[in-house]
């Protein structure tokens, strides 16, 4: 045999493997054979990172519903996402509940005792909205985009079936790849676990953030010298505690709870003790439900002093002429 004669039948040979894999990997395609058949190990690594990829999945998108509850929203950013282009700045939640407080508070006068607490409980509420601002920017740089990438990524790769099967000699190339990537899931959760800190620090972070800001919320609308009362004005001669409990949820409820309480400032126990007479600052308007009640109208200034037998959460009244009881929760003694 001459080499022309053994290279052309070489060829042939070659041509006819290379069909008979054409026709087997076609077939398999079709469900007409079975596939080539993986060893034990990289079928358990396979079934891994198809469980990885599965609750990776999961996580991501509920962390982005977390993050950001209104799927419209969520839609937009998405889509701006994808034209790569930044999305419109606009204010979240707590930010425009702040503003309108703020504008409020401003509207019913900054000098009352009620436009003053509205505008301090803006300020905080727009803090809280800065915080959470930054809370979803950690969140998404730390934890969802290595979660993504993986997604998109490794993952994408380890799947890539088309590739792998064209050729005995590629696919045994391109497994040998596949094994390295499907042995470095270990170290993918190792990642998503370092990840998963910075997401949990982040949220960390965010909490005690409002936990601060609605404590010294608190602390200011406790140093108004006005009467706060609950709305059924029973009274309390306890004064504000400050919160010391370990806790920041259980804070945060002492703390709402303690503003939200009937409280009796200082001026105005002093008065009832004694025989003087103090100028007070109407807060709201009052309509007398009988005539031993004196009418109010907000922002005017009385004069009030107790007498012996008054119930606890009434003064006496006079303007000019007129006299008659008030109720202790629309003002706010001067000096």
């Amino acid at each position: 045999m001459n080499i022309m004669d053994f290279n052309v039948k070489k060829l042939a040979a070659d041509a006819g493997t290379f069909l008979s894999r054409a026709v087997q990997f076609t077939e398999e395609k079709l469900g007409q054979a079975e596939k080539t058949e993986l060893d034990a190990h990289l079928e358990n690594l396979l079934s891994k990172a198809e469980c990885t990829k599965l609750w990776t999945e999961k996580i991501m998108k509920q962390t982005e519903v977390l993050l950001q509850p209104n799927p419209n929203a969520r839609i937009e950013e998405f889509v701006y996402e994808k034209l790569d282009r930044k999305a419109p700045s606009r204010m979240n939640n707590p930010e425009l509940l702040g503003q309108y407080m703020i504008d409020a508070g401003n509207e019913f006068g900054p000098g009352t005792a009620y436009g003053n607490a509205l505008i301090k409980c803006g300020e905080t509420q727009k803090r809280i909205g800065t915080a959470d601002r930054e809370l979803i920017q950690t969140s998404a740089i730390n934890f969802l985009t290595p979660l993504r990438n993986f997604i998109e990524g490794d993952y994408k790769t380890i799947t890539s079936e088309q590739e792998v099967r064209i050729t005995q000699s590629e696919f045994d190339r391109q497994a040998e790849i596949t094994r390295l990537l499907l042995e470095g899931i270990s170290s993918t959760h190792a990642h998503h676990l370092r990840c998963l800190n910075d997401f949990v620090e982040a949220q960390m972070t965010y909490y005690a953030q409002c936990y601060q800001y609605m404590l010294d919320l608190q602390k200011q609308l406790g140093s108004f010298p006005s009467t706060f009362l609950s709305n059924n004005n029973q009274s309390s001669s306890t004064p504000v505690q400050s919160v010391s409990t370990p806790s920041v949820l259980a804070s945060a409820s002492a703390s709402l709870t303690s503003v939200s309480n009937s409280i009796v400032t200082s001026g105005i126990s002093e008065l009832k003790s004694s025989s003087g007479s103090r100028k007070a600052r109407v807060l709201y308007d009052y309509d007398a439900a009988n005539s031993s009640e004196l009418s109010l109208l907000a922002d005017e200034v009385i004069t009030v002093y107790s007498i012996p037998g008054m119930d606890s959460d009434w003064l006496m009244g006079e303007r000019g002429n007129q006299k008659g009881k008030v109720p202790i929760t629309y003002l706010e003694l001067l000096n």
